[in-house]
């Protein structure tokens, strides 16, 4: 079986003043397949995000490995980021660039096919919705249409693994559905998906595979179905009080 992410006991730990040794992740291990959405579920702090800018090179491990189409995040960065398309709701665009101007950025410094850009541009603008405002500048644009430049621009290289961090934060919910069903057709078309979120209505509705993690650790992961057979329960948000509280 191919494992497009693999993450073995992966921990980070950092120095911070008012609080000492923060443990952020500790001992962290799951994969991903080929066209899943793989949900990593958790409350604010429990370690998603730190989890998340490991794979995709922004943080190195304290310990333990973790590689993306069988690159290590920690000796092949370079090919990890060819091969990963990060998006995060904190995720800046450059203010003074169109939208066009930043997606076609985006795929010409991640190396797509230079003959293919143009197109790759316009089917992009096309499947986003934003040929309306293609030439206007992003500073000029409102946060929903923001929004799906910087998931346009995430995508712009075609790459294989996806990782969303919390990408529905901050949008109305006509566009986080939207967002919802952009991600899904991902799927459908083969990617990996690493879909990171507080949202229990998300995660039952998207993720094919959910590990729940809190205190920086991994305290369940299956299927929805495999969850509830576990814990008897069957909304994901009992789930999830259930083994939170149980590892208290």
């Amino acid at each position: 079986m191919i494992h497009s992410i693999l993450v073995e006991n992966l921990h980070k730990s950092f120095y911070d003043k008012a609080r000492g040794e923060v443990n952020a992740v500790q001992g962290v291990s799951f994969q991903c397949l080929p066209g899943e959405i793989f949900g990593l579920l958790g409350a604010n702090g429990a370690g998603k995000t730190t989890t998340l800018r490991m794979l995709a090179t922004i943080l190195g491990p304290s310990s333990g490995t973790a590689s993306l189409m069988g690159h290590d995040v920690t000796t092949a960065a370079l090919e990890v980021r060819k091969n990963l398309g990060f998006y995060s709701a904190t995720t800046a665009l450059y203010p003074r660039l169109t939208a066009r101007e930043t997606i076609e950025f985006f795929a010409r410094i991640n190396q797509y096919p230079e003959q293919q850009v143009n197109d790759r541009v316009e089917a992009l603008i096309e499947r986003f919705g934003i040929t309306e405002y293609a030439d206007a500048r992003v500073d000029k644009l409102s946060s929903g249409m923001k929004q799906k430049v910087s998931i346009a621009r995430t995508v712009a290289h075609d790459p294989p693994v996806l990782i969303f961090d919390e990408p529905t934060v901050g949008l109305d919910v006509l566009n986080a559905l939207e967002m919802q069903e952009i991600i899904g057709e991902f799927r459908d078309h083969g990617k990996t998906i690493l879909f990171s979120t507080h949202i229990m209505s998300e995660a039952e509705k998207l993720c094919d595979r959910i590990a729940i993690i809190h205190g920086g650790r991994i305290l369940a992961c299956g299927t929805l179905d495999e969850l509830r057979d576990e814990t008897g329960a069957h909304y994901l948000e009992d789930i999830f009080v259930h083994y939170v509280k149980g590892s208290a």
